[in-house]
């Protein structure tokens, strides 16, 4: 074990400890108001807009209305959250409440059964028909260990329409066409894609994965399972193959690898890029904070000069238009809670609310996320509130794009994923071909079945 490895092991557990001895600490504070205490792991990054809002406008509201249920809550954000979870899951010491992927980096939360299945609890509160069928799909352990707040697509193109018109181009419509705007662009200082690939997720999740999908199919995964396709396979090589040549021609930068997520939107808002990649959850990040009333596109902008789309046609696609998608995050419940106890309740209430009609509603008005809940009408809601432009615009877009293929690590498993992750960087780094990716992850994906 490497020093750094020890430091950040012994890191892990002091913060277990801290956390620890502040919940004893508040424990008897609630027992003495006659509260039930609460402990929650969020997920929130306070730089986004409209992020101090939703602490008034969903934490403080549900305190508010429940007076009876005291909160405690801890806000973590990108890897530390994912590091202090996976160090919750370790000690077997869990929050009552967290925030979880259905699978992906959450994949030790469903396979320990850390946390409940919440099907039982929607059936006796008759919620079921509720929400969205395809969010109430059992998860990666085979059961709801979280209620969603919607589908997410992992692959969203951003377009910056003002500068394709300012520089004579046009929105492009296939892979050549896109890739032959880097050298007039370049003329001019401007970046033809902006992207943040620093964290090796970003390049899987936000544009891998629908490669994957355009090259393998909506049933790349069932035949990799069923031994009728490999990672060697010219579907994944020339997927692999696709982003090698992305970074070569400079579509994207190899810069890009340095670039902390999120960074470089403000650059894409202000026209350094002509489009921006990221995830359909990025939507709120450019609209308008609510409490400093500032946006990083103002409603004119966002309805003239912007669009959402997916990546245009590739060479050699066997589908087009296809996106990568996968059930939202959203809470689930720490299997420690005792059945039918005081604590049991609140922790449902709690994620009844935050997965209710008023959160996703509001969730919605910012560009957070589309709801799950099938009682927010999405129309009505942007008619009645005037909602921004990109609200609208997020919708169309779902509409437009609506054959979803398998994201990369929401389909394989932590140890073939990773190989994944990394031999992406390695590719846009130049370290090593497609080639010797596509050798590598196979060679994880057979190591991991035969444990299995």
């Amino acid at each position: 074990m490497t020093g750094m490895k020890k430091i950040s092991i012994l890191a892990l557990a002091l913060l277990l400890v801290v956390s620890t001895a502040f919940a004893q600490g508040t424990k008897e504070d609630s027992a003495a108001a006659g509260q039930v205490e609460l402990t929650v792991l969020n997920y929130i990054d306070m730089s986004e807009p409209n992020s101090a809002n939703e602490v008034a406008m969903i934490w403080d509201k549900f305190s508010a209305e429940n007076p009876d249920i005291k909160v405690v809550r801890e806000d973590l954000f990108n890897e530390p959250f994912h590091q202090k979870t996976e160090a919750y899951v370790a000690s077997g010491q869990l929050p009552d409440v967290l925030y979880m992927w259905p699978s992906g980096r959450s994949t030790s939360l469903h396979t320990t059964g850390s946390v409940k299945d919440l099907m039982p609890f929607l059936e006796k509160d008759g919620l079921v028909d509720s929400y969205n069928p395809a969010t109430l799909a059992p998860q990666y352990a085979g059961y709801l260990g979280e209620l969603p707040n919607g589908i997410t697509t992992t692959h969203m193109l951003y377009v910056n329409k003002k500068v394709l018109r300012e520089n004579g181009l046009e929105m492009p419509k296939s892979y050549a066409a896109m890739k032959a705007m880097v050298k007039p662009l370049k003329a001019k200082g401007i970046d033809l894609i902006a992207m943040d690939n620093m964290d090796a997720w970003v390049m899987q999740s936000c544009l891998f994965s629908m490669v994957v999908g355009r090259y393998g199919g909506v049933d790349w995964f069932e035949r990799v399972e069923n031994k009728e396709a490999s990672f060697t396979d010219s579907w994944f090589l020339d997927s692999l193959k696709l982003i090698d040549d992305m970074y070569a021609s400079e579509m994207i930068k190899r810069n890009s690898l340095t670039s902390p997520y999120g960074s470089s939107r403000g650059r894409f808002a202000a026209g350094k890029a002509a489009f921006y990649i990221d995830g359909d959850w990025s939507a709120g990040a450019f609209q308008t904070d609510i409490t400093t009333g500032q946006a990083l596109i103002s409603k004119e902008a966002q309805a003239n000069d912007f669009e959402m789309i997916v990546m245009p046609a590739l060479p050699g696609e066997v589908i087009s238009n296809s996106n990568s998608g996968v059930i939202g995050t959203g809470f689930g419940m720490s299997a420690n809670l005792p059945s039918g106890s005081a604590k049991e309740e609140a922790a449902w209430r709690l994620i009844k609310f935050l997965q209710g009609e008023y959160v996703q509603t509001y969730r919605l008005t910012t560009g957070a996320s589309f709801p799950s809940n099938l009682n927010v009408d999405v129309d009505k809601v942007v008619k009645e509130a005037n909602l921004e432009p990109f609200v609208a615009k997020r919708a169309a877009y779902y509409a437009n794009y609506n054959t979803i293929t398998p994201v990369v690590d929401g389909v394989l498993p932590a140890d073939v994923n990773n190989v994944v992750n990394t031999g992406l960087q390695e590719i846009g780094l130049g370290k090593k071909t497609p080639v010797q990716v596509a050798q590598a992850v196979q060679k994880a994906w057979n190591e991991w079945e035969s444990n299995k």
